[in-house]
């Protein structure tokens, strides 16, 4: 599919922004004075990574792609969708094009910056702009600092710095729609199908991006509750940005300063990846969690990923995870902490197993909350708070409704023995910890 068009034109690139409405890039670049063509880019480097071929985030974005393009259509525009590497569609997109801008919304990811820092200088040769708005967090990178103008290591007092921050200014939402005659005029042919891309749609039901306000009033209630349905899951959209991040934040704080903080964490992750962008390159915050000696055990690691560990608040967890590619928030902590702790298993390993099976995976809270839960993280708490996992289950599924739910052997012969002694395994991992402390200082 190809433009037809002698003009200067601005391109819009699509990343993790897939919607129209309130989209701060989007609303930049037609506002920029240039006919605005739209651009999105299925990324060969990232999908020849995924090993399940049914990806249901692949037809999730698909989806929103083709949500995206039937808006357009009846405005007269199209969106451009190309398959490929960035870098090989940008050169080619700079030679076939007069592009006078190009806008996109900032991805804070390593991949993501340094793929941007090799775009900016392919399109900069041909003296074309190339300008990156925020648009998935409320506020990025230096936004919000302390005192001595350092970037926050520990979430709550940066929390309260965000909300002294936050006013309508940062929550107002962009007008995309008032330009929309801005747009180039034109029809575009077809768009690359999941199948010429080596992927199969899957028949996923995705949740809705609507939380209701109802929800939200009894979130601080219920959102321990795993057996409850008292969680937004608002992560994909979120993920994939077919939600406005300024619209869920007002939401929030009309109704629930419990949600709002889960919103405060997504933008402390972020801004942790940004200002140290060693923790996505596989190391932990605190340098001397990475003398730590694991264990490498293949088969323990296995029963974790399988749900068979012998304690059923996990085995539920991974199961859910592995059936619909969702865990609940509490659930996802102790799982984390049972590997890292309990098994005393490379929490990298973990994380590298949660970003192949989520849904709404995001590298910043993924590495964060495994960080969190394995003690090498932002938390001031010290590394010795490790999660009963008998004791959680009893609190915080007390019926057994959600382990009966994923565990239906539970109870009976066939469920196994606990993998690991709880108080045997706490005390080889502060041993283990204690060890890797002492060496790192």
């Amino acid at each position: 599919m190809s433009i037809s068009t002698k003009e200067k034109i601005a391109v819009f690139w699509f990343r993790r922004d897939l919607r129209l409405h309130d989209n701060a890039g989007l609303y930049y670049a037609l506002r920029s004075g240039y006919p605005v063509v739209p651009l999105f880019i299925f990324d060969k480097n990232i999908l020849d990574d995924l090993e399940n071929k049914q990806d249901d985030r692949i037809t999730f974005i698909y989806n929103a792609i083709e949500s995206i393009r039937k808006e357009l259509k009846a405005i007269g525009a199209d969106i451009l969708v190309r398959y490929g590497t960035p870098l090989e569609i940008w050169k080619k997109l700079s030679d076939e094009y007069d592009l006078a801008e190009v806008y996109t919304n900032t991805d804070y990811e390593v991949y993501a910056t340094e793929r941007d820092q090799e775009v900016y200088k392919i399109v900069k040769e041909k003296k074309t702009a190339f300008k990156t708005c925020k648009d998935q967090v409320i506020f990025e990178k230096k936004e919000i600092l302390s005192l001595q103008k350092t970037p926050f290591t520990v979430f709550t007092p940066y929390s309260r710095a965000w909300k002294e921050k936050c006013d309508t200014f940062y929550l107002s939402s962009y007008p995309t729609e008032k330009y929309f005659g801005n747009f180039l005029t034109w029809e575009g042919g077809t768009i690359p199908t999941l199948k010429e891309m080596g992927f199969e749609t899957s028949d996923y039901q995705f949740p809705s991006e609507d939380v209701p306000a109802e929800l939200l009033k009894d979130y601080s209630k219920k959102r321990d509750f795993p057996a409850e349905e008292a969680t937004s899951r608002i992560g994909i959209h979120l993920r994939f940005g077919t939600v406005s991040i300024r619209e869920l934040a007002r939401k929030a704080r009309e109704n629930s300063d419990t949600f709002l903080n889960e919103l405060i964490w997504r933008d402390f992750y972020q801004q942790i990846l940004a200002n140290f962008p060693h923790v996505g390159k596989g190391h932990a915050f605190r340098p001397a969690y990475d003398h730590i000696k694991w264990r490498y055990d293949e088969e323990d690691f296995r029963k974790w990923c399988d749900g068979k560990t012998g304690y059923p608040m996990v085995d539920a967890g991974m199961r859910q995870l592995n059936a619909i590619g969702f865990m609940h928030n509490r659930v996802r902590m102790v799982t984390a902490s049972f590997l890292s702790k309990h098994l005393l298993i490379d929490w990298r390993m973990g994380e590298a197993y949660f970003a192949k099976k989520l849904l709404d995976y995001d590298l910043a809270a993924n590495n964060g909350g495994w960080q969190w839960a394995a003690g090498s993280g932002t938390d001031a708490a010290p590394y010795f708070r490790i999660f009963n996992p008998t004791a959680q289950a009893e609190r915080f599924d007390p019926k057994k409704e959600y382990i009966r739910k994923w565990v239906p052997e539970y109870g009976t012969n066939e469920y196994p023995e606990p993998m690991v002694d709880h108080k045997m395994a706490r005390e080889r991992c502060l041993k283990a910890y204690k060890e890797a402390l002492d060496k790192g200082k």
